[in-house]
């Protein structure tokens, strides 16, 4: 099994920084997906930055140029550097770790509060 420990959020106004992280534990494969998901009230779960073992990178259009996701591969951690945070970016924020097209693992959010 796979377990994720996310740490990180809190409450800033809008223009702070906010630094997640997320340690991965158990049996995890090397080749892997690692990332970032929010989901806001009344709306559906979204894709926030990903990053495989390789390096590849998706963003979420919104947040391209505000948002870093990074990884320690030797820690199975991910991380997502949250900068010029607007109200919009409010949400509870989960971890996914990948490893299969049907395989994947959630930790259990941390929760994220923009000021205006």
């Amino acid at each position: 099994q796979v377990k994720l420990v996310e740490s990180g959020g809190g409450l800033v106004q809008a223009g702070g920084s906010l630094r997640l992280s997320c340690a991965a534990s158990g049996n995890i494969f090397k080749v892997n997906v690692m990332g970032w998901y929010r989901q806001a009230p009344g709306k559906q779960r979204e894709l926030v930055a990903i990053m495989s073992t390789d390096g590849t990178i998706t963003y979420l259009n919104s947040v391209k140029g505000r948002f870093t996701i990074s990884r320690d591969n030797a820690r199975n951690t991910v991380f997502l550097q949250l900068n010029s945070l607007k109200p919009e970016d409010t949400a509870l924020y989960f971890c996914n770790l990948q490893w299969a097209p049907t395989f994947s693992s959630w930790g259990q959010g941390t929760q994220v509060t923009v000021s205006p």
